[in-house]
């Protein structure tokens, strides 16, 4: 027994071969939690709807946190625990099955890189990466409105960096036009850009980049690909994930037309170990990503969440998860028990078992599960020995994710970087250009001298000798591909 053109098959009934679990494809894009204690199968369940939506035409996106997803590029080895579990529930077809994947980095390295340029993320979500107050906040958007007067493009960190420079030497002039502009806020800026630069932003700014219906494609047999995001080392910087992971739901829901409940999701979204995603998040962010989990629904994405624990998630967000797979959890203490109580009591009952107390008695593979059914009412809960896994569990050869990359089709167009003019070579032309012209102009006036160290620079002179020496010391790939900012900016106006 396999998955249905309308539903993807779960597992069984513990116990209860014959009874099959379900989930249905219309309801997917009502987002959904997986949760349960380390060890107690929530990755295989992940690999599981991962398998099942790829199968269904779906393409998946999921944040690989242990590096332990690779497998789902080649077939199960069909280990006996693996066979026994398919003999248990029923499964009579179980066999191995490989899955176009194509596998992301932010880093470049174990993956295709992401990129995306400054213009695109825009002002509001980079003000809320570099944790800005209302007046640096304030700034930035004053630094995005001069790009756009004056049509360079903010491509990478040092775009943005030498733009700064540039306006803190002409703040006189930029404060009389568009509101005070200190030096003060734009060397908070700057220090704010060096920390994220040291997270590895510097590598994530850039060109080509990302094309979102590259997150969207199918193979020859109509399977969808499932994209897997290397993100063991982008966890060790959480703002940057957690920026990236919004900016691309964001993107999506503003390029995406509305479909509302279609018979089956245009994307779905896995993010595993979430309690990292929301660990130590400011306010502000948490707000963004509820806004966009509520909004994006009705162009087809659905978003899954997987954790240990559904307190990890915040209730804002959980209450709008209809579907939910939880595996055991573990009580040692009163205020675990309580929690419990209170977390089986958002089930709807089911006669034949207490939800609390499965919940603590539950083994590993097993789940109780409730779905959205017709007209989106939850189902009764189920406990439910979830099905074997078709791909490999765990990772995968290097040889065999070398392959999977080489056969991918995208790594031609994002593996090289690319570098085109934008605002730092603009500076620094314009800046080496004023820079010759003075010195034409002093020679023809016959002050050929080296000026007293008493005389004073002129405003000018002062901006082109530190563009000048920016420009020279910086590092870093120069990005190149005209954007339009502000796609998020509706986002800040809701």
């Amino acid at each position: 027994m396999t998955d249905t053109p309308d539903a993807l098959y779960i597992g069984s009934e513990t116990g209860h071969p014959e009874h099959k679990i379900y989930f249905p494809l219309k309801w997917a894009n009502r987002h959904g939690l997986i949760a349960g204690a380390t060890g107690t199968g929530k990755t295989v369940t992940l690999q599981n709807l991962a398998e099942g939506f790829s199968n269904a035409g779906v393409p998946v996106f999921m944040a690989d946190v242990k590096g332990d997803l690779s497998g789902l590029c080649a077939p199960s080895e069909m280990e006996d625990f693996l066979v026994k579990r398919a003999e248990t529930i029923g499964l009579e077809d179980y066999k191995p099955q490989a899955f176009p994947v194509t596998f992301w980095d932010l880093f470049g390295k174990k993956g295709h890189p992401v990129r995306t340029t400054i213009s695109e993320i825009g002002p509001l979500l980079l003000a809320r990466m570099l944790e800005l107050n209302d007046t640096q906040e304030g700034v930035l958007n004053i630094a995005f409105r001069i790009a756009d007067e004056e049509g360079m493009l903010l491509l990478d960190l040092k775009d943005l960096r030498a733009l700064l420079i540039s306006m803190g030497a002409r703040a006189s002039d930029i404060s009389a036009e568009y509101g005070n502009v200190s030096k003060q806020s734009i060397g908070a800026i700057q220090r704010s850009l060096l920390r994220l630069e040291d997270q590895g932003a510097d590598q994530f700014f850039g060109e080509p980049a990302l094309e979102l219906q590259d997150f969207m494609r199918t193979d020859m047999d109509g399977k969808g690909y499932i994209n897997i995001l290397a993100a063991d080392k982008l966890m060790h910087a959480p703002r940057l994930y957690g920026t990236f992971l919004l900016w691309l739901l964001a993107e999506l829901f503003e390029e995406l037309p509305e479909t509302g409940d279609s018979d089956k999701p245009k994307l779905v979204f896995f993010f595993d170990e979430a309690h990292l995603l929301f660990e130590d998040a400011p306010k502000a962010l948490i707000q963004k990503v509820e806004q966009v989990v509520r909004l994006i629904r009705s162009k087809g994405v659905g978003i899954y969440f997987v954790t240990q624990n559904p307190q990890d998630v915040p209730d804002s967000i959980l209450g709008q998860l209809g579907n939910r797979i939880q595996h055991a959890l573990r009580a040692f203490t009163p205020k675990q028990k309580k929690f419990i109580k209170t977390a089986s009591e958002t089930y709807r009952q089911n006669p034949n078992f207490d939800t609390a107390t499965v919940m603590t008695e539950m083994g590993v593979g097993e789940a109780l599960v409730s779905t959205l059914e017709k007209k989106g009412i939850p189902s009764v809960v189920e406990r439910t020995l979830i099905r074997p896994p078709m791909s490999r569990l765990g990772a995968c050869s290097a040889s065999t994710k070398r392959m999977a990359m080489q056969a991918d089709g995208v790594g031609d167009k994002y593996d090289v970087s690319q570098d085109r003019e934008s605002a730092y070579e603009i500076l620094k032309k314009r800046a080496e250009q004023a820079s010759q012209k003075a010195e034409k102009a002093q020679k023809s006036a016959g002050k050929t001298t080296k000026p007293k160290r008493g005389n004073r620079q002129t405003v000018t002179e002062a901006a082109i000798k530190s563009v000048v020496r920016s420009m020279s010391s910086s590092i870093g790939r120069t990005i190149a591909r005209e954007v339009m900012r502000g796609l998020l900016g509706s986002f800040g106006r809701r």
